[in-house]
């Protein structure tokens, strides 16, 4: 994994904040995710990268998950979105987006394709190791 981009400073609170106030479908997932429930993999939640703070992290597969709401379909938004998925695949990371409806009304769909991702990444890495 290519080395995080310290986090901007300000960032932390902004995180902790987001994390008291999680979205609907950002708690379907992290009910789903959260204690290693998929391949024994550590999920963090509103986790700083660089100047962004993504909605779920997991390190070891370097795999960035996002949720996005209704405001994400506004031409802007999309733009901004492509900006900091380049610079999320820059620093080595994969980066999966999801919409709310999609999460809340199709979730086991959803945690099945966070988990073939996970689980291509964990055999990657296996082959790689002699």
């Amino acid at each position: 994994m290519k080395t995080l981009t310290p986090y901007t400073a300000t960032l932390k609170e902004n995180a902790r904040q987001l994390r008291k106030n999680q979205t609907d479908s950002e708690q379907a997932l992290w009910a789903r995710v959260r204690k290693k429930q998929i391949g024994g993999i550590q999920f963090y939640r509103q986790k700083p990268i660089g100047h962004y703070i993504v909605d779920f992290f997991a390190p070891k597969v370097n795999l960035v998950i996002e949720i996005d709401g209704s405001q994400h379909q506004e031409v802007e938004k999309i733009k901004k979105d492509q900006r900091r998925d380049s610079y999320l695949k820059s620093r080595g990371l994969k980066v999966l987006r999801f919409n709310s409806r999609e999460m809340l009304v199709e979730t086991d769909a959803v945690v099945e394709e966070i988990f073939r991702m996970i689980e291509d990444e964990l055999s990657g890495m296996r082959e790689k190791s002699p």
